[in-house]
């Protein structure tokens, strides 16, 4: 059973409880706003050939889907405290690997240390969860929206570190961004000591009154459907567009210090400073038409990302895809937290987050090649496809459960 603190929730309990979780999501956002600015770029340093570019960001990718099961079910055994601290402890492993890798100039061990990342990375996407659990159902939207704001530091702390660790350890180029990953992660650790979550009861006495529902009949109500596949494509979207844009910008002439961080900056601060209003937004319009503003801002990003190349093209179109991935991943989640009884929580979350991350690493994979092969333009055509998935996704959804409704 868990041991992560008081039975049942009070609103300041919940509201301590949700500072302290945002503190450590940002933490652990900055490393990963540190790997979306260097990953690709070291792995075109160190590899042979050059469209394996983003293969090590895709290895963590997998990784991190790979890992969101067992990272559910350890949660759900050893409470969510002690399981964000192993994520944590793994993350140092993966940093001290990552900047040997860069070190000795190895792509492969590179790759490797981004796997073992990944691991760590799987762990931190259960913040959000944990908010939604330690709060009232008039709370939660906000709950969640306030802990993924915490991103916002990462948005201005990841690419300026990443700047600073390009030649931190000079010659060796981008080691210190990796350096800066273990300190992060050890802090993590520090801030989680003093968390205390309410227990979350499961087991025998629960089940007998809330019975586990099969995983295909969660997955198949109308408003988890749309909310799974609004996440999953959402995501992998931003993944696609996201990885590929320092190397287009590099081709463009482009450089980390005169361009590449302050465009990446500008998306990671536009994935993650809406939150601070996005619960709100969410009570008074309702998820579905906060995911629909979504695909518009995709639509958007898509259509300036192909007017042109000058860097106020690049840096309006990531805003835009970094808003889009917010209104779609916060209002998922708050959807797919009303799908679910306690007794499922596990599994709902771990399947939903695996679905997420097998998209996110296939966009992961094939991004460099596309961009390297073809361009810069045939990488957001790409994604036209998807966004419009997504849209038929929320239609659909939404028409199905009016129709359920009346």
């Amino acid at each position: 059973m868990s041991t992560d603190g008081a039975a049942a929730p009070t609103t300041a309990g919940a509201h301590r409880a949700v500072f302290v979780l945002a503190l450590a999501q940002a933490t652990a956002m900055i490393c990963n706003s540190i790997m979306i600015v260097t990953s690709g770029l070291t792995g075109q340093m160190l590899a042979e050939h050059k469209g394996w570019a983003t293969v090590p960001l895709a290895f963590q990718f997998v990784a991190t889907m790979l890992t969101t099961f067992p990272a559910s079910f350890l949660m759900k055994r050893v409470g969510r405290k002690r399981g964000f601290m192993v994520g944590a402890l793994i993350g140092i492993i993966g940093g001290l690997i990552m900047a040997g890798a860069t070190y000795v100039a190895s792509f492969w061990l590179f790759a490797f240390g981004n796997t073992i990342f990944g691991v760590s990375a799987a762990f931190t996407l259960f913040y959000r969860f944990a908010a939604a659990e330690a709060s009232d159902e008039a709370f939660r939207p906000k709950a969640i929206s306030l802990v993924m704001a915490g991103g916002v530091i990462s948005a201005v702390m990841g690419p300026y570190l990443a700047r600073v660790g390009q030649e931190l350890f000079s010659p060796h180029i981008f080691t210190g961004g990796f350096v800066f990953i273990i300190g992060l992660s050890v802090l993590v650790v520090i801030l989680l000591l003093p968390l205390h979550l309410p227990q979350i009861a499961h087991g025998p006495a629960l089940h007998k009154t809330q019975p586990v529902r099969p995983l295909k009949e969660i997955v198949l109500q109308p408003r988890a459907l749309s909310a799974i596949i609004a996440a999953m494509l959402g995501y992998g979207v931003m993944s696609f567009v996201m990885t590929a844009t320092p190397l287009a910008m590099t081709f463009c002439g482009f450089e980390l210090k005169t361009g590449i961080a302050f465009v990446i900056q500008g998306h990671v601060l536009a994935m993650f400073a809406p939150s601070f209003v996005t619960g709100h937004i969410i009570k008074k319009f309702g998820e579905y038409r906060v995911m629909g503003a979504g695909v518009l801002c995709y639509v958007g990003c898509l259509g300036i990302g192909m007017a042109g190349i000058d860097i106020h093209h690049f840096w309006l179109a990531l805003v835009l895809l970094g808003l889009g991935w917010n209104f779609l991943y916060v209002a998922g989640t708050s959807q797919l937290t009303k799908c679910y009884r306690p007794s499922e929580r596990a599994k709902i979350q771990a399947f939903n987050d695996c679905m997420v991350f097998s998209c996110v690493a296939l966009c992961s994979f094939i991004a460099g090649t596309v961009e390297q092969a073809f361009g810069w333009d045939w990488v957001l055509r790409g994604a036209i496809v998807p966004v419009a998935l997504i849209a038929a996704a929320l239609l659909v959804g939404w028409r199905r459960e009016r129709v359920v409704a009346i």
